[in-house]
């Protein structure tokens, strides 16, 4: 990645994060739940230590992201969703329960199936056929196989597979004679 992106990825998140202080600021202490990052939140809890998740993790994440939609703008996309959803919920981070290598993949993952979802609810076919190649009716055939069956009254699958194996071995022999088919 480079660094014009990360600088605008890093802003950002710096600007996310300004304007969570800002809400916890005006919010009620009682409506916040917890009043400090706690032990549980330390690893993401001030901007340097977002930074550094940052430049640790983020080329794995945008690998992980390109390899899974390939699209680099999308992906890029996905890390910055990533690290949002990271400093949102950077309370609910224990080190106890795994790394923040591990934390951030997961939070990337929900990420991944949001886009792919989004993506493929909104995703149009053309109903115009761009080569404008008839399609191959194949109604004629069915009839006539099924003429064929009731004629001889044997079942259909018998007379496909012995026309089947006939026509393979007419062209083994045709082969066999110098003829390419």
């Amino acid at each position: 990645m480079d660094a014009v992106r990360t600088a605008e990825l890093v802003a950002a998140v710096d600007r996310d994060a300004d304007a969570t202080q800002r809400e916890r600021a005006v919010a009620p202490a009682r409506s916040r739940g917890r009043t400090g990052p706690g032990p549980a939140g330390d690893a993401l809890a001030d901007e340097a230590g977002l930074r550094a998740a940052f430049l640790a993790h983020g080329s794995e994440l945008l690998g992980l992201a390109r390899r899974s939609l390939a699209n680099q703008s999308l992906a890029e996309d996905v890390v910055q969703e990533t690290f949002t959803r990271a400093w949102r919920s950077r309370r609910r981070f224990d080190p106890s329960l795994g790394t923040l290598r591990t934390w951030l993949f997961a939070i990337e993952r929900r990420v991944l199936i949001d886009t792919v979802t989004r993506q493929t609810k909104h995703r149009t076919e053309p109903l115009d056929d761009a080569d404008g190649v008839p399609v191959e009716d194949r109604v004629d055939a069915a009839l006539l196989g099924w003429q064929v069956a009731t004629l001889f009254g044997i079942p259909e699958g018998t007379v496909r597979s012995r026309a089947f194996y006939a026509l393979r071995t007419m062209r083994g022999h045709l082969e066999a004679l110098g003829w390419n088919a």
